[in-house]
């Protein structure tokens, strides 16, 4: 049985990932996620000139900060 044998050599070569994820909860689909904002903050950020304007621009998109005008 060919099938078997496939699969056998798949999970050895990804033991180590698939046992990581009982502990850690994380799949790919949140870092797909992460991914995508990156991927919009990059559209936002175009045109600006450093790189640390793009990286704040990814904080901003990622983090959710809970940003109001206040008068002061």
């Amino acid at each position: 049985m060919a099938f078997s044998g496939d699969w056998d050599n798949v999970m050895r070569r990804h033991q180590a990932g698939i046992l990581r994820w009982f502990t850690s909860q994380i799949n790919n689909g949140i870092l797909e996620g992460i991914n995508s904002l990156v991927q919009a903050a990059k559209a936002k950020a175009r045109g600006y000139r450093s790189d640390r304007n793009f990286a704040t621009i990814i904080y901003l998109i990622a983090g959710k900060l809970a940003l109001s005008c206040q008068p002061t």
